[in-house]
């Protein structure tokens, strides 16, 4: 099983994703912003990162550019709800600067726990 970090603002869904991915059986450790999820991975780094990208204190986009600088063969998966755009738009860039994975929230359970199986190569 994968260890993972999980980088997202919103409680409810930290906690959800925390609770998916754990039940699943992989370790998961939690941040609720981009600069603490950072700062997390590099004092305990991580198979998979799966990111925000709007967040307070340092958006996702930071976050990622931050992380694939110092680690550039991470896995990375970013999830985006939207904000001021559609998050195709947010997600599309995300892609373009690396992330491995692009999902749309709301997403499934079997969405987030292909994509981790995928990256971690389970």
């Amino acid at each position: 099983m994968a260890s993972i970090l999980v980088i997202e603002d919103d409680q409810e869904v930290r906690e959800y994703l925390v609770a998916v991915l754990s039940r699943a059986g992989h370790t998961v450790a939690a941040a609720c912003n981009g600069r603490d999820g950072v700062s997390m991975f590099r004092e305990r780094p991580t198979q998979v990162v799966i990111t925000d990208i709007i967040m307070p204190e340092k958006d996702g986009i930071e976050t990622l550019l931050d992380l694939r600088r110092d680690h550039p063969r991470l896995k990375v998966i970013a999830i985006s709800g939207g904000g001021r755009s559609t998050p195709e738009n947010y997600l599309h860039s995300a892609r373009l600067l690396g992330a491995d994975r692009a999902i749309r929230k709301p997403f499934k359970n079997e969405e987030i726990l292909a994509a981790v199986a995928e990256l971690a190569g389970e």
